[in-house]
């Protein structure tokens, strides 16, 4: 007599990891993915490829991956980031880079940049360091006296002569005068004071 036939099924789970926790079936899969996109949680980003679109799953089951079994695909085989630049990848940096190495001009120890701090200002923009009120009233020619504006009070320390100046003869304070500046106020009747 002959034996029985015995059949046996094998299951496996997705992407060959076994879990000991049963399959809920996709629904659940699909309520995940809509949760997400809900809470702007989406997977398919710039930055971030889907997995199932990526070459890795083409490769399954190739032992190189594609790199080849005599060079093999080692972690940093050229030295990490711009390492050799004077060694084995000295053609490269010569030609495609060529001051990349080296030093230009001198050292100064201990700066000090507030000996060079002086924020300017031009001349077209005196009249906006005083208020509307008091511009009409001396472009008027009501007042005797010239009126003093203090540009170190705004903030600045040097007069630059860039543009023109209403016809008032004004008293500038700075720390700084440019010659195009002091000639320009100077030939509408003004003076220039230097402040401390």
């Amino acid at each position: 007599e002959t034996p029985p036939a015995i059949w046996l099924f094998f299951f496996q789970a997705e992407d060959g990891i076994r879990d000991a926790q049963e399959s809920r079936g996709l629904g659940d899969v699909y309520k995940r993915q809509y949760q997400r996109r809900v809470h702007g949680e989406s997977r398919l980003s710039a930055s971030k490829m889907t997995a199932r679109l990526r070459a890795t799953r083409k490769h399954r089951g190739n032992v190189t991956h594609g790199h080849g079994r005599v060079g093999k695909h080692r972690k940093h085989p050229g030295g990490r980031g711009a390492a050799g630049g004077l060694h084995h990848l000295r053609t490269n940096f010569m030609k495609y880079h060529p001051d990349y190495f080296g030093k230009v001009g001198s050292r100064h120890f201990h700066t000090k940049n507030n000996a060079h701090y002086r924020p300017s200002i031009n001349i077209d923009r005196l009249w906006s360091l005083v208020s509307e009120t008091t511009r009409q009233k001396y472009a008027a020619g009501k007042q005797d006296k010239a009126p003093v504006i203090d540009v170190t009070k705004a903030g600045y320390f040097k007069l630059l002569g860039r543009g023109r100046l209403p016809k008032i003869p004004i008293v500038v304070k700075a720390r700084f005068f440019s010659k195009t500046a002091e000639r320009r106020i100077k030939a509408i009747g003004g003076a220039c004071v230097l402040s401390d």
